[in-house]
């Protein structure tokens, strides 16, 4: 049995990952901030240290007596935040915890990073933990966020730290309360979404899938290494057909032509900065038209493979969102 810290345990990835420590009879410590919404942690027998990634004092007492960090707070709803929040939380309170974890002696730090902070490749090959980051920064502040904590995370283990780096790719499942990735399960069933999908697509995995392998990386993952986390590759059309019919919708997805989905991000950009809001942001839109497709071929070999289908994560995040009246 082992005593465990999950920061952001309140969230999507850090309640799922909490309730797999539980599972295995760990001593589970959530780190929340006062106003952290419970819903997904109210039935499990975890403690609650109260305190914020920016707040080192609170991360020492959280820390006390613990032996693995799961460090999963962070700005994921990149679209809806400005770059500066980004960057403090994502860097800056990265670098408070991996202080934090060294002045309580923790024995391992599982950084939750992102499929964001990996380069892309020209040639169109899925990326894998090779490919460095090469993407515009103003382009993706949120990975570009997540590339600069992984270089804090290094710094960390050359201090002698002993750290693991996880770079899940879209995830979707059930307790998505913020709606980051699953927010096309909702709004497709209440029918805002309309029938079209840009050309690109995206590398996806359950959540659970996810909390699994964060769970064997502390196991067995190897200091120093990175593991993308993926589960199957799919165009933008293909996942919208697949939540349509998880939904009970019927539609016939047409593929937009890239130059029609910038056009459409720059009009996002114009209207944002009249302040109208919107549930997309122009470089979403512009990443959309691209294939970001992983090759997650590393952590299955040495964390286990996923094994939850892509059509039950999108039917679970519906059943679940049903239950709660959210569709």
């Amino acid at each position: 049995m082992v005593k465990t810290l999950v920061t952001g345990g309140t969230g999507f990835l850090g309640s799922h990952i909490a309730r797999e420590l539980v599972r295995r009879g760990d001593t589970v410590r959530i780190l929340r901030r006062t106003t952290s919404r419970l819903d997904a942690v109210a039935d499990l027998d975890v403690e609650h240290a109260v305190g914020d990634v920016l707040d080192p004092e609170s991360l020492r007492a959280a820390m006390r007596g613990v032996e693995w960090v799961f460090h999963t707070a962070a700005v994921a709803d990149y679209w809806r935040n400005d770059p500066e929040h980004i960057y403090r939380i994502n860097v800056d309170g990265t670098r408070n915890v991996l202080q934090a974890a060294e002045q309580a002696s923790v024995e391992r730090v599982i950084f939750t990073s992102s499929a964001a902070s990996i380069g892309y490749r020209t040639d169109l090959r899925p990326m894998d933990e090779t490919a460095r980051f090469n993407w515009d920064p103003h382009l993706t502040p949120y990975g570009h966020s997540k590339f600069l904590a992984e270089a804090e995370v290094y710094r960390a283990i050359r201090r002698g730290l002993d750290c693991v780096i996880l770079n899940p790719t879209v995830i979707l499942g059930p307790d998505d309360l913020n709606q980051i990735s699953s927010s096309v399960v909702v709004e497709m069933a209440r029918g805002n979404v309309p029938p079209t999908a840009p050309p690109g697509g995206v590398t996806i995995i359950d959540v659970r899938d996810v909390a699994a392998a964060h769970v064997a990386a502390a196991e067995r993952g190897r200091t120093g290494e990175q593991y993308i986390l993926g589960a199957v590759d799919l165009t933008h059309k293909a996942w919208m057909r697949l939540t349509a019919r998880a939904v009970g919708r019927s539609i016939q997805v047409v593929t937009l032509p890239a130059v029609v989905v910038r056009i459409m991000a720059l009009a996002a950009d114009a209207l944002r900065r009249l302040g109208v809001p919107l549930p997309v942001e122009g470089n979403q839109l512009r990443l959309s038209t691209r294939m970001m497709f992983y090759n997650s071929a590393k952590s299955w070999r040495e964390l286990g493979e996923p094994r939850i289908p892509v059509q039950q994560s999108i039917q679970d995040s519906f059943t679940w969102y049903r239950s709660r009246g959210d569709v």
